[in-house]
């Protein structure tokens, strides 16, 4: 496993693969846009440097995709599932911001797990009008802990 590195071009048609295996892998998701639609947004979000991926030997088997503290995507390969790939993915992105935010599908009872186990509470529950597959998800955040000023050690003088 190789450390989260940016995405480039020519990684595009490997993590459309990825999102497809998954897509087929997931019964209950509605397949909703072409595959030359995800090709577009998945060039588009690599262009805006957005994506973070791992590869598993020579192409990649998980990438992110982040836009500041929203997380749009999450997905490792079918295949490579169960190796720590997506929590590699998820701790790098936490290293970089103090807080993150994402939508799941309510029916995606796995990944709603591995949220939950990453420290991710929910935050609110849609009816799913504002995403492509029109599926109720939930609205979950990670937020890093802080101690406040008066629970910190004081230095004795």
């Amino acid at each position: 496993m190789s450390a989260p590195s940016r995405a480039r071009i020519w990684h595009v048609p490997h993590m459309a693969r990825i999102l497809w295996r998954f897509g087929h892998s997931a019964a209950w998701l509605p397949r909703v846009r072409s595959r030359r639609a995800d090709l577009a947004v998945m060039t588009r979000i690599t262009r805006r440097g957005w994506v973070q991926l791992i590869r598993d030997g020579r192409r990649p088997a998980a990438f992110i995709a982040r836009d500041g503290a929203l997380i749009h995507a999450l997905y490792v390969d079918p295949r490579a599932q169960r190796r720590g790939l997506g929590r590699a993915l998820l701790h790098d992105a936490k290293s970089r911001s103090s807080r993150l935010e994402l939508y799941v599908a309510e029916a995606n009872a796995p990944a709603r797990a591995f949220y939950v186990a990453e420290g991710f509470a929910e935050a609110a529950r849609t009816d799913g009008t504002r995403n492509d597959e029109q599926l109720p998800e939930i609205h979950m955040i990670w937020q890093l802990e802080t101690k406040p000023a008066s629970a910190r050690r004081s230095i004795p003088q």
